[in-house]
């Protein structure tokens, strides 16, 4: 996506946990439980907080997981961590869980990212530069937008159901892994020809692509070109049963040009997840002493010297 916006803000709980060092964990807290959409931001941002895990004495594991089905496991209390709460585009259609607790707010891990409908940049160049202006083009179209994985889109959907902005019943939208999307829009552009697709930033795909976000599409997805937060969330309970790890998890935040460069590293050059989060936490020990303010390793020691340990960094 990983993601998913900023503009719509609405109250939810949030959590306070203090600066200074925390007492160690309990023993049941050991196990983190992070959930997984497929998207390379959050197995970037994942990857990190699960190699930074280890080093402290936990034993994180990733589980792929619709969104939908995300929430609902945080809610059954069968995942304690999510990193890929985009927002505001997650905000009405997952409100119920904030608004009864069964999910709690940690923090934002990233301000400033975009999500909305993109084109190329030879579509943008004809014409095409707001949602208003794909009615007129629908044939150019084939009358098909290109999203993500089911329960990532509910935006769309709900736009093609109400048919809004002239585009009437015969809109349709593919849903798809990241990667099949993103296949799809290459071969697209390689023979020159119109797609309409979910972009967002942070993605190699501003950098390896020339494209255009269209405007007008506040309804769905916020204004400023579907400006977004991402924030990290846990399930109920999670800050006071593990408040060390939850700790952790409220100092994880990353910029765009960390994940750029990062996602950058596994989608372009092919480097393996982990290597590229070691890589990019390697180049930014300044990040690394933020995250782990405060933190401890589970038996309570400094958490910050047990990681650079792990990272070899202590040379």
């Amino acid at each position: 996506m990983r993601k998913f916006t900023a503009a719509m803000l609405i109250a939810i709980n949030s959590v306070s946990l203090p600066s200074v060092a925390l007492a160690a964990d309990k023993e049941e807290c050991q196990a983190v439980r992070m959930s997984d959409l497929g998207w390379t931001d959050i197995a970037l941002t994942n990857t990190t907080a699960e190699i930074i895990l280890k080093a402290l004495g936990y034993q994180p594991t990733q589980t792929l997981l619709g969104l939908n089905v995300t929430y609902d496991a945080l809610k059954r209390g069968e995942m304690d961590v999510f990193l890929g709460n985009w927002r505001p585009v997650q905000d009405i259609e997952y409100k119920a869980y904030y608004d009864e607790g069964s999910v709690v707010a940690l923090g934002n891990n990233l301000e400033g990212a975009k999500y909305t409908l993109a084109v190329p940049k030879y579509v943008s160049d004809a014409g095409v530069k707001s949602f208003a202006d794909l009615a007129a083009h629908g044939d150019k179209f084939g009358k098909t937008i290109y999203g993500i994985e089911p329960g990532s889109n509910l935006p769309l959907v709900e736009m093609l159901a109400e048919k809004r902005h002239g585009l009437d019943g015969d809109w349709k939208l593919v849903e798809s892994s990241e990667a099949a999307m993103l296949a799809q829009v290459r071969r697209a552009i390689s023979s020159n020809e119109w797609i309409v697709f979910l972009g967002w930033q942070p993605h190699p795909m501003n950098m390896s692509m020339e494209m255009t976000y269209l405007s007008g599409g506040d309804q769905e997805f916020g204004p400023n070109f579907g400006g977004a937060t991402v924030r990290t969330i846990v399930r109920k309970g999670y800050p006071q049963d593990c408040p060390n790890v939850s700790k952790f998890f409220t100092n994880l935040a990353f910029d765009i040009a960390y994940e750029n460069a990062g996602m950058d590293l596994i989608m372009t050059k092919g480097t393996e997840v982990p290597a590229a989060a070691r890589e990019m936490m390697a180049a930014h020990p300044e990040k690394l002493e933020a995250w782990l303010a405060g933190v401890t390793t589970l038996d309570g020691k400094p958490g910050l010297d047990a990681v650079k340990a792990e990272l070899g960094m202590n040379q």
